[in-house]
C-alpha cells in the first residue's frame, strides 16, 4: 500500500509539471466542447488531435489525450440536456431525464447534477484503478462470450421488467432495435444482410449516432414544434453562482445512485470492447430498478442524470485498465490511445508497470487532476450553456437541425447517413405520438452487435449446445437474474390479484 501511495504521489507531481499541467487543462477544455458537439465525441476528438502529441514527450502526450477523453465524457451531457441531442453515444441515457429537467426549467440543476455525478464517478473509478488494477484485470479475463451475452440479456430484461411503459410496446421497441443492429455485413461469414433496396450505404450498417440523433434530435424537435406551435419562449433559466451552489448542495439526494452508477460503469468499462455506452445504459436501468419511484424516470428525475453520467466517466477510466495491463483496448477511444502508445515506442502489457513506471503513474496521477479541472471548467461554463435555452424555439429549431445534420454526417461522412437520420427523426416523432418507448430501441442497437457476436461465439464453441450459458457460474447467475426481471411484472400482477381477493 505504501508503495502504491508513493508511486501515486510521484505521478501527481509529474502531472503538475508546467507543460503537463498546461496540456491537461487544454485537453479538458477541448474535450468538453468536443463532447458537447453532436457527432464528434471522444473518439473523433482523440483521433483528430493525436498527431499533435508527436511534438511532446510520451507522458505529456498520454496526459493530453486522456484529458480530452475525460472532458468529452463530461461534455456529452451538455447537448443532451440543453438541446435533447446526445453529444455522443455515451450520453444517450442522459437525454431520458436531462431533457425533461431542462423543459421543466431545471437546466442548471441538470447540468450541475451531470457535472457532480461525473466528478464522483471519475473519482471512484480512479481510486479503484489505483488500488485494484491487477486483480480486476485478471477478473475481466474470466469474462468469456457466455458471460458477455448473458450480461446483455440482463440489460434487456431490466428494460422489459422494470420500465413503467407498456411491456408489449417495450418488447416491440427492443426487437426493432435488434433488427436494425443486424443491418450490414454478417459478423461471422462476412455476407451482406438486410441491405434494403441494394443501397450501398447499408453495407457499413446503421451507425448508432445516426439513430440516436435522428430520434432524439429531429424527432424531439418535430414533437416540440407541434405541441408548442413555435410560440413559446423555451426554458428561460437563470444560472447564477448561487443557483449552481444550491444545486450542488442537493448531491445527497442522488449520491447513492451515483455510487451505484460508478461501480457499474467501472466494472463494464474494464470488459474488453464494452466501453462507456453499455455501462451508462445499464446504470440507468438499474438506477430505475432500485428506485423507490421508478415511474418518475423519464420525466425529469435527477437520479436519471446522475446514474449514466457517473457510469460513463467511471467506464472511461475502467476501459484504460485492460489497455495498460493487457494491451486490449476497453473502448474505441482507448484503441486510438493504444495506437498512440505503440507509435511512441511503448508496449502495453504487464511489463509496462515495471519498464515504464513514470509513464504509467504519470497517467494515473493526471486522471485525479483532470477530474478536478474538468469539473471546475464545466461548472464555469454552465451559465453559457443555459443561455442557449433562453432562445425562442423558432430560433433554436434551425440550430438543432443544423447540428443534427452535421452530427449525422460526421461519423461516416456520407449523405446516406444524413437521409437515414432524417428518416429516423420522422420515425421517432411517430413513435412519440403513439406512446412507444424509444429508449429500449436505442439500447438494442447499441448492445445488439455485442450480444450477437458473443452468442455466436458461444454457440460455435459449444457446437450449438444452448446449455453452455448455464454451465458457467457467472453466466448462469446473469441469466437467472434476467429471467426474474422479465417475470417481475407478472409477479407484481399476481400479488395485486391476491390482495384484491383477500379484500
Amino acid at each position: 500500500m505504501e508503495a502504491i501511495l508513493e508511486h501515486l504521489f510521484t505521478g501527481i507531481l509529474t502531472s503538475l509539471e508546467p507543460l503537463n499541467l498546461a496540456m491537461l487543462i487544454l485537453g479538458c477544455t477541448v474535450g468538453l466542447f468536443v463532447g458537447a458537439l453532436p457527432g464528434l465525441g471522444s473518439i473523433n476528438g482523440v483521433a483528430i488531435l493525436l498527431p499533435v502529441t508527436f511534438l511532446v514527450p510520451p507522458t505529456t502526450a498520454i496526459i493530453f489525450l486522456a484529458a480530452i477523453y475525460y472532458g468529452a465524457m463530461y461534455g456529452g451531457a451538455v447537448s443532451s440536456i440543453t438541446l435533447g441531442i446526445p453529444g455522443a453515444s455515451t450520453a444517450v441515457a442522459t437525454v431520458f431525464d436531462g431533457r425533461p429537467m431542462a423543459q421543466n426549467g431545471q437546466a442548471d440543476f441538470a447540468l450541475v447534477t451531470a457535472a457532480v455525478a461525473s466528478f464522483i464517478g471519475g473519482t471512484i473509478s480512479v481510486v479503484l484503478f489505483t488500488l485494484f488494477a491487477p486483480p480486476l484485470a485478471a477478473f475481466a479475463l474470466k469474462f468469456g462470450p457466455q458471460e458477455e451475452f448473458t450480461l446483455m440479456v440482463l440489460a434487456f430484461a431490466t428494460f422489459i421488467g422494470l420500465s413503467g411503459d407498456d411491456i408489449p410496446k417495450t418488447v416491440f421497441s427492443i426487437l426493432i432495435g435488434l433488427v436494425l443492429a443486424t443491418v450490414g455485413l454478417d459478423v461471422v461469414s462476412g455476407k451482406p444482410r438486410l441491405i434494403f433496396f441494394d443501397i450501398d450505404g447499408f453495407f457499413h450498417g446503421i451507425n448508432f449516432l445516426v439513430l440516436a440523433i435522428g430520434i432524439y434530435g429531429i424527432g424531439e424537435m418535430l414533437w416540440t414544434l407541434e405541441t408548442t406551435k413555435g410560440d413559446v419562449q423555451a426554458h428561460a433559466v437563470k444560472a447564477t453562482l448561487r443557483s449552481i451552489l444550491r444545486s450542488m448542495s442537493k448531491v445527497r439526494s442522488y449520491f447513492g445512485t451515483t455510487v451505484l452508477g460508478s461501480l457499474i460503469g467501472y466494472f463494464v468499462g474494464i470488459l474488453p470492447a464494452a466501453g462507456a455506452t453499455p455501462g451508462s445504459l445499464m446504470a440507468y436501468g438499474l438506477a430505475k430498478t432500485f428506485s423507490s419511484d421508478p415511474n418518475s424516470f423519464g420525466k425529469g428525475n435527477p437520479k436519471g442524470v446522475a446514474a449514466p453520467e457517473s457510469a460513463n466517466n467511471a467506464a472511461s477510466t475502467g476501459s484504460m485498465l485492460p489497455m495498460l495491463t493487457l494491451g486490449i483496448p476497453g473502448s474505441p477511444t482507448t484503441a486510438i490511445l493504444l495506437g498512440g502508445m505503440i507509435i511512441w515506442g511503448l508496449r502495453p502489457g504487464p511489463l509496462l508497470f515495471v519498464e515504464h513506471e513514470e509513464f504509467v503513474w504519470g497517467l494515473i496521477g493526471s486522471l485525479y487532476i483532470a477530474n478536478f479541472f474538468t469539473l471546475i471548467i464545466n461548472l464555469a461554463f454552465i451559465p453559457i450553456f443555459v443561455r442557449v435555452l433562453s432562445l425562442k424555439f423558432t430560433i433554436l429549431a434551425p440550430m438543432i437541425f443544423i447540428l443534427c445534420v452535421v452530427g449525422g454526417f460526421a461519423p461516416t461522412q456520407t449523405m446516406h447517413d444524413v437521409w437515414l437520420m432524417l428518416l429516423f427523426g420522422v420515425a421517432g416523432y411517430l413513435l412519440r405520438k403513439l406512446n412507444y418507448p424509444v429508449a429500449p430501441m436505442v439500447l438494442a442497437i447499441v448492445l445488439g452487435p455485442l450480444a450477437e457476436q458473443s452468442l455466436r461465439q458461444s454457440l460455435l464453441g459449444s457446437r450449438g449446445d444452448m446449455t453452455i450459458f448455464l454451465q458457467r457460474p457467472l453466466s448462469g447467475l446473469f441469466l437467472g437474474m434476467a429471467v426474474l426481471l422479465a417475470l417481475y411484472p407478472l409477479l407484481i400482477r399476481m400479488r395485486e390479484r391476491l390482495r384484491e381477493r383477500e379484500r
